[in-house]
């Protein structure tokens, strides 16, 4: 009971329960490999700075090689620019030049890193030994995640949306669960917590905000989709901008992000359920209607 309201939990089943559990360990996996890289990039700010100069991503294939055999400024210089070079070639590294060793060499040589021994070496070692194993459980549970979510019925449609990508499609239903026990996308906007509400005591009437009730995991699954959507999708693009610029009543930037993941549900809701086709120009019709002059 929340707020004096009673609930029946719902119990998703089939497809949409792997899909739950499919997510839920996803998440744990990003969790704890996010942990790890925050410990590496500590590491490498005692022992070795340069390095994420010259890897602004630690987790670049060929830069976790050289961690894993020569982590250390010394090492480096040992190896030298033909040494490194080895090392790719050996893993049958694609694109292998000498201007990354050059570069890796020249800051090993003014590194300020602390000089590091073999306790040092061995906790590197372990962590990128523990970062690979979480990486590659990631793999395996997106490998079965994808699987899962091509089993539900009109999910084709869902995804031919441009930036809406398979985990995004499976995080919203493995939320939602089966789109037919919803009368309308209303029913799915009060679930993320999206309704509006009024906040207002006694006379004075304050402010319109959402209510935040419902499945939090559900509404930020939204809102990350909402962001990538409105940056690299015309359509979407297009609509977050009229919500914000229109003569009557625009909106400002978090209520435009709002109403933006509120219209994605509607859009989710009719091609799940009706098995509708999307159709970029009729979503954005819909919603930018010409303005009296």
């Amino acid at each position: 009971m929340v707020d004096g309201r009673y609930s029946i939990p719902y119990i998703p089943e089939g497809v949409y329960a792997e899909l739950r559990q499919a997510i839920s360990s996803r998440d744990r996996i990003v969790k704890e490999q996010n942990a790890l890289t925050n410990r590496i990039k500590r590491w490498l700010k005692i022992y070795f700075p340069e390095y994420l100069k010259v890897y602004t991503k630690f987790s670049a294939e060929s830069g976790l090689l050289l961690l894993e055999k020569a982590p250390m400024p010394a090492e480096i210089l040992e190896l030298g620019v033909d040494g490194i070079t080895q090392i790719w070639r050996e893993r049958k590294l694609r694109a292998v030049g000498k201007k990354r060793p050059e570069t890796l060499v020249e800051a090993a040589k003014n590194s300020v890193g602390i000089e590091g021994g073999i306790c040092a070496k061995l906790e590197l070692q372990l962590l990128l030994a523990d970062y690979r194993t979480k990486q590659a459980q990631l793999e395996q549970v997106t490998e079965v995640l994808e699987a899962e979510v091509l089993k539900v019925p009109n999910v084709e449609k869902l995804l031919a949306i441009k930036g809406i990508g398979l985990i995004t499609g499976a995080g919203f239903l493995s939320e939602v669960g089966e789109i037919g026990r919803f009368d309308s996308p209303k029913q799915i906007q009060k679930l993320a917590g999206l309704e509006l509400k009024e906040n207002s005591s006694g006379k004075k009437k304050g402010q319109t905000s959402i209510s935040k009730r419902g499945r939090k995991k559900l509404r930020k699954i939204l809102f990350q989709a909402v962001l990538p959507l409105i940056r690299s999708n015309t359509e979407f693009s297009d609509v977050y901008r009229y919500y914000t610029t229109r003569q009557k009543n625009p909106l400002k930037g978090k209520q435009a992000f709002i109403a933006v993941g509120c219209k994605l549900i509607r859009v989710f809701y009719a091609l799940l359920k009706k098995g509708m086709d999307y159709d970029a120009g009729k979503m954005r019709s819909d919603i930018i209607r010409a303005q009296a002059v």
